[in-house]
C-alpha cells in the first residue's frame, strides 16, 4: 500500500501528467494507492472510490460515477459543492 497525500501539489502540468502515469502503473501492477487530494479533476481520473470528507466527516463515498450520477452532476466539483454545503453562488461561477 502507498499512501500519497497532494502528491501533486506544486507540480506544473507536465510533472503532473508524468505523477499521474505513475500512480496508474503503480494501480496496474496491484499496489493499493490511497491518494489525498483537493483536485477533484485528479480524483475523477485516478480513484476507482472515493470519499468526500467535510470537516473530518465522511459526507459521501462511491465511485466517481456512481457520485456525479446520483446527483446529477457533471462534474466532481459539483458533487464535493453539493455534498459540503458550499455551492458556488452564480457570480463565482462566472
Amino acid at each position: 500500500m502507498l499512501i500519497l497525500d497532494e502528491p501533486t501539489l506544486g507540480l506544473d502540468v507536465r510533472s503532473r501528467h508524468h505523477m499521474w502515469e505513475h500512480i496508474r502503473s503503480l494501480c496496474v501492477e496491484g499496489m493499493t494507492v490511497l491518494l489525498a487530494t483537493n483536485y477533484m479533476d485528479e480524483a475523477d481520473r485516478l480513484c476507482d472510490r472515493l470519499t468526500i470528507v467535510d470537516h473530518g466527516r465522511q459526507v459521501a463515498g462511491g465511485t466517481p460515477a456512481e457520485l456525479k450520477a446520483a446527483l446529477g452532476a457533471s462534474s466532481l466539483d459539483e458533487v464535493f459543492l453539493q455534498h459540503t454545503g458550499h455551492a458556488l453562488r452564480e457570480e463565482e461561477i462566472a
